[in-house]
């Protein structure tokens, strides 16, 4: 199994592509522990366990460096390493620029960008001492390559952790530490049915349907396909890539416009 016996840290790994990851992870043979702030990590733990998975994890708010810093250190006391780090948790809400509040910007930039920040900051120095480490980002699509009405603080964040990922993978290379991002498209997900509901539309399942018409394969990604992608990049199968992003969208960003061949 490719992550046999690697101690993986997962943000946001309740639910979500989160949960793909860990799951997928888990089946590879890691041991997964989850960085989330939701109400649901105790039941999604115990779902993952009785599935035979070996998963464990920490109510945290990854806005709060110190408390990140106290799991980390607590993760390191019991299993005296972490080979992967996946920053996955991320916000989305979408609001016109012009009827954004610096407290939803803020929100957005606090747990994208600052959040990803404080428990890479705290994973890097363990990973330098072993001279080994993957870290994944979760960036998007949406902000480096598209974005629609409504995303701008999302979009700056996304893009935001690419920069990021290349950084720090130029500074970390010499430790043998891989750093890569995943650019999602649409995967489904509960910030996917959120979006859908916002839309005011009188049938969100009408609205998902419609972007699975905008994608090339006529579907969304699922949470484990992603999951299998993060697996790769967390694997020594791809020791050779640092500093990249790799889209997973079904082909959605490669139409010119939706009418160009119809």
């Amino acid at each position: 199994m490719k992550l046999e016996n690697k101690i993986a840290v997962v943000t946001g790994g309740a639910m979500g592509n989160g949960a793909g990851i860990v799951e997928v992870f888990a089946k590879y043979k890691a041991r997964v522990i989850i960085f989330d702030y939701s109400d649901k990590i105790a039941s999604a733990i115990q779902d993952f366990r009785n599935k035979g998975y070996d998963v464990a994890g920490y109510k945290v708010d990854i806005r709060d460096a110190r408390r990140v810093k106290l799991c980390v250190d607590d993760i390191i006391k019991r299993y005296g390493h972490i080979d992967i780090l996946v920053n996955n948790a991320g916000v989305a809400k979408l609001v016109p620029f012009v009827e954004m509040t610096d407290e939803i910007r803020d929100f957005h930039f606090d747990i994208n960008i600052k959040g990803t920040w404080n428990v890479t900051k705290s994973v890097v120095p363990y990973m330098q001492i072993q001279k080994y480490g993957k870290i994944v980002n979760l960036s998007s699509v949406t902000g480096p390559m598209v974005a629609d009405a409504g995303e701008v603080a999302y979009a700056t964040t996304k893009s935001a952790l690419i920069g990021f990922t290349k950084g720090l993978a130029r500074e970390l290379v010499d430790d043998h530490i891989n750093v890569n991002a995943i650019m999602p498209g649409y995967i489904m997900t509960p910030m996917v049915d959120g979006i859908a509901k916002d839309s005011n539309a009188n049938d969100p399942e009408s609205v998902v349907k419609g972007i699975a018409e905008g994608i090339p394969m006529g579907r969304l990604g699922t949470i484990q396909e992603l999951g299998e992608l993060a697996a790769f990049l967390a694997s020594d199968e791809s020791s050779y890539i640092t500093g990249q992003g790799i889209v997973i969208d079904g082909g959605s960003t490669l139409p010119e416009t939706k009418s160009v061949g119809a």
